[in-house]
């Protein structure tokens, strides 16, 4: 038998499905110790058809073309698969890496540090934390070439760093985000990271003392 398995990866704003997929070859008499094989039960975001659903298509002979896209329209049993999944099933497919510090799979350049492809998670806790790139002064010109790139600001993370998000900007003229930034900074208190973002600027400041 043949199969093809399509990668997901959890991610703070949903699932994204992955546009490589991998071809694996199944002996028909071991579907069921396949399945278990390749879908561990002791992992909360696995999940797989019953064994008796998978048997009896084999037994009829099922068979179905590759699909040229992954979408709900060309799953069997829509209904048993997790909201998030089928949530994720109507955005385009992303490609997938492995973080660079934790290994869990994620989009592959939603998040890039010093070069290297980090998850959401790892991501928040290494340039928003205690060691990232903090400022006590209002950035300069040059300064803002090199700002942390990022393809989105996660509310939630930002607390486990020890963060808060006081400005966000989208869509504005450049020079004009700019100004505001320095201007916030200026009339703030306590060390800023502004991180430039998908639309525009995310202008974070330490919570003092709950820097992780």
């Amino acid at each position: 038998m043949t199969a093809w398995l399509v990668p997901l990866a959890w991610t703070p704003i949903g699932v994204a499905i992955g546009e490589t997929w991998q071809r694996v070859s199944i002996a028909a008499d071991n579907v069921p110790g396949w399945s278990d094989q390749t879908f561990s039960p002791d992992d909360e975001r696995s999940f797989v058809t019953s064994p008796r659903d998978m048997e009896m298509l084999a037994r009829v002979g099922w068979h179905a073309a590759t699909p040229t896209e992954f979408g709900e329209k060309v799953i069997v049993n829509p209904d048993d698969l997790p909201e998030d999944v089928l949530d994720g099933l109507a955005h385009p497919p992303e490609m997938l890496a492995q973080c660079a510090i934790c290994r869990r799979t994620c989009v592959r350049d939603h998040f890039v540090w010093n070069d290297r492809r980090m998850c959401a998670w790892d991501y928040h806790a290494s340039v928003f934390g205690k060691r990232g790139p903090w400022r006590d002064a209002p950035y300069e010109e040059h300064h803002f070439e090199t700002l942390p790139k990022a393809k989105y600001v996660a509310g939630g993370l930002l607390a486990e760093a020890g963060a808060d998000a006081v400005l966000a900007i989208d869509g504005l003229d450049d020079v004009l985000a700019r100004r505001i930034i320095g201007e916030v900074m200026a009339a703030g208190s306590g060390p800023h990271i502004a991180v430039r973002t998908e639309g525009g600027y995310t202008l974070l400041r330490e919570r003092s003392g709950e820097i992780s």
